[in-house]
């Protein structure tokens, strides 16, 4: 891309706009400059602008997003077919296996969940398309990581050390490294309580016709009633037929 066709206002208003999140809901001025770099002025600018087209609420001292903001991933979700294809599978595979199974795909350092069947809820935050979560330590972040060149993937995951969500996660980048590397063996990943105590979960890629992966599908199970690893042996045959007959349903854009 040419440098005259790199819109820097539009980039900042995005950065913005990634500031806000379950951790930080409403952030002043002074918030939002400190977490994305820019200055003041910029930040400011950024954040009447996004209320005055009804993107943020201002209360004169901090702003919140509106659900106008649903707008943009809406968009994406509307757009692309695959919530759309993996849904019923999603749906009977849970059923038949009595836990909870998601979809996601990997943006950047994270994964983007775009469809999930839910039988209870094994986490403590409430997961659903739209939801992120660090791919280092989770199952079907691990599987699409795993499928990147090893470059690539080590760019993302960064030089560490990593956060710890719990005494489980590995925080070490060449111990995720090594993980990588046996997912992309046997074809799939375990996840022992990394990113949730009590929470299990096991993960495998979905790929297109020609082979290439986009996506990731995943069971998450309480480690109470599954332990780690029983994960492979109880469920990754549902998971593999799953992906078997999604394979020709889908595309690669």
């Amino acid at each position: 891309m040419r440098d005259t066709d790199f819109i820097g206002g539009l980039a900042k208003g995005l950065r913005v706009i990634e500031a806000f999140g379950e951790a930080e809901p409403r952030l002043s001025i002074s918030d939002v400059a400190k977490l994305t770099g820019l200055d003041r002025a910029t930040a400011r600018r950024c954040l009447l602008t996004l209320a005055e087209l009804g993107y943020a609420d201002y209360d004169g001292k901090f702003f919140t997003l509106t659900p106008r903001i649903l707008r943009l991933g809406h968009a994406y979700l509307s757009a692309t077919p695959l919530p759309h294809i993996v849904q019923p599978f999603l749906d009977q595979l849970s059923e038949a296996v009595g836990q909870s199974a998601s979809v996601s795909v990997l943006d950047g350092a994270e994964i983007v969940y775009v469809a999930r069947a839910s039988q209870r809820r094994v986490m403590s935050i409430n997961l659903m398309p739209g939801s992120r979560l660090p791919a280092a330590c989770a199952s079907m972040g691990r599987v699409l990581l795993a499928a990147l060149p090893e470059p690539e993937a080590r760019a993302l995951i960064g030089p560490g050390p990593l956060r710890a969500y719990t005494p489980q996660t590995k925080t070490d980048p060449e111990e995720v490294m090594a993980e990588l590397a046996e997912v992309r063996g046997q074809g799939y990943a375990v996840i022992d309580q990394e990113l949730e105590l009590g929470l299990c979960s096991i993960a495998v890629p979905l790929a297109d016709a020609r082979g290439r992966v986009v996506a990731a599908l995943n069971i998450g199970a309480p480690a109470a009633q599954v332990a780690a690893a029983g994960m492979a042996d109880r469920y990754l045959p549902a998971l593999q037929a799953v992906a078997r007959q999604l394979r020709p349903l889908l595309r690669q854009g």
